[in-house]
């Protein structure tokens, strides 16, 4: 039985549009796992100043696997993708985070869903609201709607 899983997808170094449409494509061919639908590319800035912007989008994703199966699967394209972990929120080739996964809370040591950031990340919020609709209610008990009034789209940029 598969379920509905949501990516955010984001890159500020070395090519960051080719960068998400590599990992894109990477996803498609985890086994037990394929894309069902990717939001829009977005700029965003970064988090720290003095970074170069980032490339953003969501992707849904309908996998088989277990939430920390996918999250080693995820961490390894990242590898595979260049990724340096040298400074948290520090410029990356490729960052893949776990939004969503199903309607599950997981909050264990290596992996909380929903993602604990994610309601203050306009780069996040509005891509994923081109996959789901603005009454999903999450996890939390939070509409999608509420979550987007919360969070302006500041320092956003549709590509």
């Amino acid at each position: 039985m598969s379920t509905r899983v949501y990516i955010g997808l984001g890159s500020n170094l070395a090519d960051p549009d080719g960068q998400l449409r590599s990992a894109l494509s990477a996803l498609d061919q985890l086994a037990q796992t394929a894309v069902a639908a990717v939001s829009a590319f977005y700029a965003s800035d970064s988090l720290l100043p003095g970074q170069p912007r980032y490339t953003n989008a969501v992707a849904a994703l309908d996998t088989e696997l277990q939430p920390l199966a996918l999250l080693d699967a995820l961490q390894a394209l990242e590898n595979d993708h260049g990724r340096v972990r040298a400074e948290r929120w520090g410029p990356r080739t490729l960052d893949l985070d776990i939004l969503l996964f199903g309607d599950h809370l997981i909050d264990s040591p290596r992996l909380q869903v929903p993602h604990p950031q994610m309601h203050l990340r306009a780069f996040v919020l509005y891509p994923l609201a081109e996959l789901l609709p603005t009454e999903h209610c999450l996890p939390d008990g939070q509409l999608l709607a509420e979550r987007l009034a919360a969070c302006p789209f500041v320092g956003l940029e549709r590509l």
